[in-house]
């Protein structure tokens, strides 16, 4: 009996394993097919959308990778301290003084997570061996004399690669004026005027991360016009330069296109830094319009949202730059909710993407350990929106400077044109060659409160913030609705189409 227990004992044991080796295959396959459903379900809804950039680029040259990002626990942006000597030197051009401040606090968080993941890693090999990247602040202060006294004194004396940066489409002019004077690469994140890219502005030292004054205009003209279906009375409030103008000149083309029965019932542009909105809600009033249009940035865009509320304008503002996190929790959940926001980060199903997951748990978690000015609500959810833009840009401007394996001009331009980035929700962005503007998807969205932020903030505690009104469903607008404007007077870009072919 006991001899026979053995052998039973055996055999079963050997059955037993042979059966889940047989099972095993299939089992494995099953947890694979699974795992890649999870990966790939943040593209899907933009390759099942005609006219994306993924329909266009099956696969991208170059992706940002979250498996291989380094432990971030350790990183505060208030003090992060950066690498001297032999570096890779990038100045990062914002205004750090100044009413304009505020951008140049917020850049520099999204730009330094960036720089300091890439460091961690062991920096980039370049020119015969690997360098960390060493980011100048240069602070231009809004001011076209200092921006171009402060540009020129990176080049020539801190000897600076390239230059980035930066709020103020006039300011990232000068930039660039500096760039092809010295032939310095300039990686413009942030300025959105189309004429830096035209005839006579383009040189073929300046690359256009950020999307375009005309594209986003058009792009939120779109939306109102041919998702959301709903005012058809718009008012335009913009900022009173370049910019703003172009703004407004890109809705009101975007309308006719894709909304033509809407009508602008009127037209103001404010100094910059205005503190009394009160004036232009008493003519919005008067008006009878039922949304107002603005690309006004801060600290304007939080002065003019919260004093319209507290005139008792409720009216959905239809804007690209209007939310602010400070000055949103200031305004409460009823005062915020409402906005229509275009974003050129954020898309649906991200967090369907592990590889997105990792990366926002690892800036949520690491928020919560930072120091002033970086421990506020403006930055808590900064792997989203435009701060996430921001350093993905970054994160696509080393990944070309590795791949060219050098910081030759000549090379990272041979990189760059006609390069295709994958950020960390899986969407894909592409440099089109001749102009050197980027070509992506955007997202529009109604600002929620918080019990229906679930629908997008898919994870625990699902929702994005419980103060106040944030980012609600998500729509796709197809690159192909709101490509970058083309210069046909560029000889570079003669007989091409929007997509540079």
């Amino acid at each position: 009996m006991k001899w026979m227990s053995k052998d039973l004992l055996r055999f079963v044991v050997i059955i037993s394993v042979l059966f889940l080796a047989a099972s095993y295959p299939s089992m494995a396959a099953a947890a694979k097919e699974t795992k890649q459903a999870k990966t790939t379900k943040a593209t899907k809804t933009a390759k099942a959308i005609p006219g994306t950039v993924a329909e266009k680029v099956s696969k991208a040259n170059a992706s940002f990778d979250a498996n291989k990002m380094s432990d971030m626990s350790g990183f505060d942006p208030a003090t992060w301290e950066s690498p001297t000597g032999d570096t890779i030197k990038i100045a990062a051009m914002n205004s750090y003084s100044g009413p304009g401040a505020i951008n140049g606090q917020l850049h520099l968080a999204a730009i330094l997570w960036a720089v300091h993941d890439i460091n961690k890693r062991g920096g980039i090999w370049v020119d015969g061996k690997k360098k960390l990247i060493q980011i100048i602040k240069a602070d231009h202060m809004a001011k076209a004399d200092q921006c171009k006294k402060v540009a020129e004194r990176m080049v020539l004396q801190e000897k600076v690669h390239i230059l980035i940066g930066s709020p103020g489409s006039n300011m990232v002019k000068i930039m660039n004026e500096v760039g092809s004077k010295y032939k310095i690469p300039v990686w413009n994140y942030a300025g959105m005027s189309d004429d830096l890219y035209d005839a006579t502005n383009f040189n073929r030292y300046s690359f256009q991360g950020s999307y375009s004054t005309e594209q986003v205009s058009r792009g939120l003209a779109y939306y109102v016009g041919q998702i959301r279906k709903k005012e058809k009375k718009f008012y335009i409030l913009n900022q009173d330069y370049g910019f703003g103008h172009a703004s407004a000149e890109g809705f009101k083309k975007g309308l006719k296109e894709y909304y033509p029965e809407a009508e602008i019932v009127g037209e103001d542009f404010h100094k910059l830094f205005l503190t009394d909105f009160a004036p232009y809600m008493t003519k919005i009033k008067a008006a009878g319009a039922e949304a107002i249009f603005t690309a006004d940035w801060a600290p304007d865009s939080v002065n003019l949202l919260k004093q319209s509320r507290q005139m008792g304008i409720k009216l959905p503002f239809v804007s690209n730059y209007l939310i602010e996190a400070s000055g949103m929790r200031d305004i409460g959940v009823e005062g915020t909710k409402g906005i229509i926001h275009i974003d050129q980060f954020d898309m649906p199903d991200a967090f369907a993407n592990p590889g997105y997951v990792k990366y926002h748990k690892a800036w949520l978690n690491g928020w919560k350990k930072w120091s002033a000015p970086y421990n506020s609500v403006s930055y808590e959810q900064g792997s989203s929106g435009f701060l996430a833009s921001y350093a993905m840009q970054i994160y696509w401007l080393l990944s070309a400077i590795e791949r060219a394996k050098s910081t030759d001009p000549e090379k990272i331009i041979s990189v760059l044109e006609n390069d295709s980035f994958q950020y960390a929700n899986g969407k894909i962005a592409k440099m089109r060659a001749c102009d050197h503007k980027i070509i992506q998807d955007f997202s529009v969205t109604e600002v929620v409160p918080p019990e229906q932020q679930k629908i997008s903030y898919t994870i625990p505690p699902y929702y994005w913030f419980k103060d106040f009104s944030w980012t609600g469903q998500l729509h796709v607008v197809p690159a192909a609705k709101a490509l970058p404007w083309m210069d046909q007077n560029l000889d570079r870009c003669k007989g091409k189409n929007g997509w540079g072919e």
